[in-house]
């Protein structure tokens, strides 16, 4: 069965998706059948290499809020995260363009690495407050999961998998995916959100059910 994900590594939300994901599939009967994919979906594709000013600023200035009820959003997120076992810091959170990064992890899925290349950006994007832009940070970031450097470099230095990340984006339009995390269960049903682990593995159950009978040998 194929899983694919739709989601973005400055997503908080998606990192969350992520880890009650895997507490979902602790409790699936069938996950070692279960292939993962994760697609690329960029939440700001014009955002800057790096973002300057107060991230809260920025939020409140692009959803309509006020800066303290910004800040508020952004505690009760990192509330919630902390229930699932994760640390935001958004006090040290870089906001980037992650065009990049989303290279990096189809790199890393051509090396059996892509959930891991995948779980390290996130970590670096929302605790460790790195630049999930800057290229010696993605090269560092990658010999840690265990990609080549001369690999990493040479893909950063051109277009490789640009194009990979485009289509992904291309067929989540098609596919009318507009907020992240997707969820997607053999291209057949899918949720939007980070559902409770609960609803994760109810949906994972309802795509193994709903799989083509095998044909008899």
């Amino acid at each position: 069965m194929e899983l694919e994900i739709w989601s973005d590594v400055a997503c908080p939300w998606c990192y969350v998706g992520k880890r009650r994901l895997e507490a979902a599939l602790t409790q699936f009967e069938h996950r070692d059948d279960v292939s993962i994919m994760w697609r690329s979906f960029e939440l700001d594709p014009s955002a800057p290499p790096e973002r300057t000013g107060d991230r809260a600023e920025h939020l409140a200035r692009k959803y309509g809020m006020t800066v303290e009820q910004a800040r508020e959003r952004q505690q009760e997120l990192a509330d919630t995260a902390a229930g699932d076992g994760l640390e935001m810091r958004f006090e040290i959170a870089r906001a980037a363009n992650t065009f990049d990064a989303h290279r990096l992890v189809h790199l890393a899925g051509a090396h059996g690495r892509q959930d891991e290349m995948k779980e390290r950006l996130m970590q670096a994007h929302f605790t460790d407050g790195e630049l999930v832009s800057d290229h010696e940070t993605l090269i560092r970031l990658a010999a840690e999961v265990g990609l080549p450097g001369d690999e990493v470099s040479e893909m950063l230095a051109g277009d490789r998998f640009a194009a990979e990340v485009r289509d992904d984006e291309r067929t989540a339009s098609e596919l009318g995916i507009s907020a992240v995390p997707t969820f997607v269960v053999d291209r057949a049903m899918g949720a939007s959100g980070a559902y409770p682990p609960d609803a994760l593995l109810e949906l994972l159950r309802r795509g193994w059910a709903a799989r083509p009978a095998a044909t008899p040998a």
